[in-house]
């Protein structure tokens, strides 16, 4: 989930899959690049002001150990900018961009971090669900690129790309100790272009998969009325239009009345933390729906908008590997006040919250703040939710386009007497 500062709007306000900035030098170069001795001076006296406050939070007392010269940091930079075999293909903007990604990366969290102006741009278009590309969320599991959902009926999809596939590859270019920022730009592209993915799928062998890029316009949100009475809504995202989609799809749910309600959030990578709430409270009238541990010991509930309003309808939550951070909220908070039966794999297991603030010159960072734990409690970050009832949808399955949890949720549903 993703909070951003300054935006009080529903904008990832807390966010959890996938992703992030960052901001600590950034007064330092206001108005420009401050090279050669000027800049350093500046920067001098930036440290300054961090270290009297380092010295005032350990009662005035700074060990030789932590104290920084920040005059290595032009050292690097001199050295780069006169030796780099290349030097004349480095500007001193990709230099200053990657100090500040490597500064984010320092705190070994791959949901923190710095995105340059080109890269928040990126990130805003996802939310608004539209920008050109494959059509995939990914994300880093254990150091490797992977794809967390592939979008209904978008490019990636259709070209066979899964959930849960490793990305060894972009064109040829490796993709490891690249962040997934990196691996994301590499991915994206102007429509009708191609790209190629080099892919492991579980045990088998590597595969190239080639993909035409397009414009993905996704609405988050698609529902159908079964003519068994079973009515069912997809989320692909926790968006912008999210929110009022849903109430669209909860005023037609209540005027046709049907037997059961499959919600189905396979492959939702996440999205905004204040949406996930709210829909949860279409059936949990009143409690937490979600908490936030941060890191001053300091807790924090989200508790139900009480409007209950799905409350007495039988429900069966759909969710897989591909299911992260919003997703498990309301999956999890369903589960806890047993509102409905989940059905599927365990999820991806993002458990961790997200500050998006806007930095000088249209650049952007995400910081995890805090983590979140289920209204019992459960703290799921890496080890997601286990459903309660399991069911794997296998390779197999996907070729013959059979879809055993689906099948799962409507024998639920059609076994419940209303």
């Amino acid at each position: 989930m993703l909070k951003i500062k300054g935006i009080e709007k529903k904008c990832w306000r807390k966010m959890g899959l996938g992703l992030s900035a960052l901001v600590l030098i950034a007064a330092i170069f206001a108005g420009g690049f401050y090279l050669g001795q000027g800049g350093r001076s500046h920067l001098s006296q930036g440290n300054r002001i961090l270290a009297y406050s380092d010295e005032a939070a350990n009662g005035g007392k700074v060990s030789a150990a932590d104290q920084l010269d920040f005059n290595l940091y032009w050292e690097v930079w001199d050295s780069l900018k006169t030796n780099y075999v290349d030097k004349n293909k480095v500007t001193d903007k990709d230099l200053f961009y990657g100090s500040l990604k490597g500064l984010a990366e320092s705190v070994g969290d791959p949901y923190t971090v710095f995105m340059t102006p080109k890269e928040s741009q990126q990130f805003a278009d996802d939310l608004a669900g539209t920008f050109e590309g494959i059509g995939a969320e990914v994300g880093m599991r254990n150091d490797i690129t992977t794809i967390i959902s592939p979008l209904d009926d978008m490019p990636a999809q259709k070209a066979g790309i899964r959930s849960g596939d490793k990305v060894y590859a972009v064109d040829g270019v490796s993709t490891i100790g690249l962040t997934v920022s990196e691996v994301v730009s590499k991915i994206r592209g102007p429509k009708d272009t191609k790209v190629t993915l080099t892919i492991i799928r579980g045990k088998e062998k590597p595969r190239d998969i080639v993909i035409t890029r397009s414009i993905i316009i996704v609405k988050s949100v698609k529902t159908e009325m079964r003519a068994d009475g079973i009515y069912v809504v997809r989320v692909s995202n926790f968006n912008n239009d999210t929110e009022e989609l849903f109430n669209k799809a909860v005023k037609d749910i209540l005027l046709k009345n049907p037997k059961g309600l499959i919600l189905d959030l396979r492959n939702n990578p996440g999205g905004y933390l204040e949406t996930s709430v709210n829909m949860a409270s279409e059936w949990v009238s009143e409690g937490p729906i979600v908490a936030e541990q941060f890191n001053n010991n300091r807790r924090n509930e989200y508790p139900s908008t009480g409007s209950g309003r799905l409350k007495n309808i039988p429900t069966v939550v759909l969710v897989n590997q591909g299911s992260a951070s919003a997703s498990e909220i309301l999956a999890g908070a369903l589960r806890d006040y047993k509102k409905a039966t989940i059905v599927g794999e365990t999820t991806y297991g993002k458990g961790s919250v997200q500050s998006l603030s806007d930095l000088s010159g249209g650049a952007a960072i995400k910081v995890t703040i805090a983590k979140w734990l289920t209204p019992a409690g459960d703290f799921i970050n890496e080890k997601g939710l286990t459903p309660n009832i399991e069911v794997k949808l296998t390779t197999e399955d996907a070729d013959k386009g059979l879809d055993p949890q689906f099948n799962k949720a409507l024998e639920i549903l059609k076994k419940v007497k209303k």
